[in-house]
């Protein structure tokens, strides 16, 4: 039986076994993951360029966008070139980077929502103690430490993981490696070798759920007792698109890993995996940009920024390519009357470009400069 010193590669599941289908799937992929890198880059580049968005909330989402980033791109690139390719082939070191990151991304974008999570309830419930104990240093710790519990807990998982020795095959029934799919390929008793692993990742993300969930019940708490509407609208307004992609992070997690079996199958398990993996990255930056104002506003003016750069770039070309064709023009009546220096005064620029002329025209009389 084979080992995992002589297992080279992974075969992975794919979406199609027809060519037509193939190419329709690389087509649909691309299209969600360019959405994908265009939401979140507007995101990126919307909070790092304006100064009014330089607010805690802000800070961690800027983290989101830079980790829904690296969700997206540790699995679907992948799918997409297994598809446009024909071929279903991931290397075993390609396959453990994949689970690495995979890891990594997925559990520090939960330890990061729980961190916006209690930025939702300082900012609601102890309004007054908002910048004290939400200060740019303490928001710096609190992202990096979601950053690094979840580095610590892929490289946990990624080392127990490979360290076993494979007999099951190389054939992962995913479109992508994933540790619970790398584990059924082992012939050695997983559970020993994983409780200690698995323990440790249980614990953090109950933990975190625990928390986030009694985060929500001092907010609701905290808003029903305000005595405006207009006050519980805009705390709610703040506090929904943070509900919402947890709801739609957790929903797709549980589903995907806690389904019962009775109602598994190969077929359903790719496309829960699919919605748990590709669909979040693609739809939180939809989901914060439609209930945040100042998103919006930060969104529109950097986008019109944009427009108007390009204008005035588009300007500035055409009025140098006016300039080069002047500049042309006038090189060409020297050359035709032989005419030395007309005693006009030359602009430098215009001066630079017939000295560099000349030079040419002495190093190789039969070139002709353009």
């Amino acid at each position: 039986m084979p080992n995992s010193s002589s297992v080279s590669e992974f075969l992975l599941l794919a979406f199609a076994d027809t060519r037509e289908l193939q190419l329709l799937h690389f087509a649909l992929f691309l299209g969600i993951y360019l959405a994908a890198l265009l939401g979140n880059g507007l995101i990126l580049s919307a909070v790092a360029c304006h100064h009014r968005l330089h607010t805690p909330m802000y800070f961690f989402l800027l983290n989101l966008a830079l980790l829904d980033l690296g969700c997206i791109s540790t699995t679907l690139p992948k799918a997409m070139a297994n598809a446009l390719w024909d071929t279903r082939a991931i290397s075993y070191q390609g396959c453990a980077a994949q689970v690495l990151f995979f890891v990594f991304f997925f559990g520090s974008k939960f330890f990061l929502l729980t961190v916006m999570a209690y930025d939702r309830y300082v900012a609601i419930c102890q309004p007054l103690h908002y910048g004290s104990l939400l200060g740019s240093r303490a928001c710096a710790q609190m992202a990096a430490a979601a950053w690094g519990s979840g580095f610590l807990n892929a490289v946990l998982h990624t080392a127990n993981t490979f360290s076993l020795p494979l007999c099951q095959g190389n054939a992962v029934d995913q479109f992508f490696c994933e540790v619970p799919q790398i584990l059924k390929l082992s012939c050695s008793d997983v559970f020993l070798r994983e409780a200690g692993a698995l323990v440790f990742s249980v614990s953090l993300v109950l933990g975190c759920f625990v928390f986030i969930v009694l985060s929500y019940v001092q907010i609701f708490r905290a808003v029903l007792r305000m005595p405006s509407s207009q006050g519980r609208h805009k705390a709610f307004s703040t506090c929904l698109p943070h509900l919402a992609v947890v709801s739609l992070f957790v929903s797709t997690a549980v589903f995907t890993y806690l389904k019962p079996n009775s109602i598994s199958s190969p077929s359903l398990d790719l496309v829960v995996s699919f919605l748990f993996t590709v669909v979040p990255p693609a739809v939180n930056p939809l989901i914060y940009s439609m209930r945040s104002q100042e998103l919006k506003n930060a969104l529109r003016r950097h986008m019109a920024v944009t427009e108007a750069g390009r204008s005035l770039l588009s300007v500035e070309l055409t009025d140098q390519q006016e300039e080069w064709g002047t500049v042309r023009d006038r090189i060409g009546q020297k050359h035709a009357h032989g005419i030395e220096d007309d005693g006009m005064e030359e602009p430098t620029e215009v001066r630079q470009i017939l000295c560099d002329h000349e030079r040419h025209q002495k190093a190789d009389p039969n070139k002709i400069w353009r």
